[in-house]
C-alpha cells in the first residue's frame, strides 16, 4: 500500500509541474528507484494510476461516511447529500490535479456525455463500477423506507442517474468559481433534493395504483 501511495504521489506530482502525463515508465520508475518491471507489478500504464486516484476519491469519502455514527440513522436522501459533501471536500484537497484529470478526460471524450461536457472514459471506470455498487444499495434501502417508488422500465435506470448526477456535480465544482465554492454546495442540494422527488412517490403514482386498481375490479 504505501509503495502504491508513493506511485500515486510522484505521478500527481509530475502532472502537476509538466501538464502532462510521463513520456516514460523507465524514466518515472527510476526517479522511484524502482525497475520498469516493478512498476508493473502495480500498474499497468499511466493511466491506470489516474483511475486508481478517482477511485481513491470514492473510497475514501465513502469510508468517511461510513465511519460516523449519525450517517447510520439518515435518511437515503441525507445519506446521498453526506456523501457528496463529504466527497467534493475530499476534491478540493487536491482541486489542482482534479482539474487537470478532468480536463485531459474531457478533452480526450471530445466533449461527448452530458451537457457536451461530462467526460465518458476508461479513466473513470473503477470509480463508476464502485459507486453504482453504492447507489444500488441507496436505492434498494430506499426502496424499504418507501423513499425510492419502484416503477416498471424505469427502476433500473435509477444508478445510471444517480452517476449522471455525480458527473453534473464535479462538472460544476470544477467551473465553481464562487467564494468558498458556496455555489456547489447549494447544487448538490438542490440536484439531491429535485432527484428524490422525481424517483419518490407522487400523485402520478397514486393515480396509477387507482387506475391499476379500477381495471383490475371493473
Amino acid at each position: 500500500m504505501e509503495m502504491l501511495e508513493k506511485i500515486r504521489k510522484a505521478y500527481t506530482e509530475y502532472v502537476l509541474e509538466n501538464g502532462k502525463q510521463p513520456t516514460s515508465v523507465f524514466q518515472f520508475a527510476k526517479k522511484l528507484k524502482l525497475t520498469e518491471a516493478d512498476f508493473y507489478t502495480h500498474y499497468t500504464s499511466f493511466d491506470a494510476i489516474e483511475a486508481d486516484v478517482w477511485l481513491a476519491f470514492f473510497t475514501d469519502a465513502k469510508a468517511t461516511v461510513d465511519a460516523d455514527e449519525t450517517y447510520q440513522s439518515y435518511s437515503v436522501r441525507e445519506k446521498l447529500l453526506a456523501f457528496y459533501y463529504t466527497w467534493i471536500e475530499l476534491l478540493k484537497a487536491q482541486r489542482s490535479f482534479v482539474v487537470y484529470s478532468y480536463g485531459r478526460l474531457r478533452a480526450e471524450s471530445k466533449g461527448q456525455g452530458l451537457r457536451g461536457m461530462t467526460p465518458k472514459a476508461p479513466v473513470l471506470n473503477a470509480f463508476k463500477d464502485e459507486f453504482f455498487d453504492f447507489a444500488r444499495d441507496l436505492l434498494a434501502e430506499g426502496r424499504e423506507s418507501k423513499e425510492v417508488e419502484p416503477r416498471p422500465f424505469i427502476t433500473d435506470r435509477y444508478p445510471n442517474a444517480l452517476w449522471g448526477q455525480t458527473l453534473y456535480l464535479l462538472d460544476f465544482w470544477v467551473r465553481d468559481v464562487s467564494k468558498n465554492f458556496e455555489k456547489t454546495d447549494s447544487a448538490i442540494e438542490k440536484s439531491v433534493n429535485t432527484t428524490f422527488d422525481l424517483i419518490g412517490r407522487s400523485p402520478l403514482d397514486t393515480l396509477f395504483d387507482f387506475a391499476k386498481f379500477m381495471y383490475q375490479n371493473k
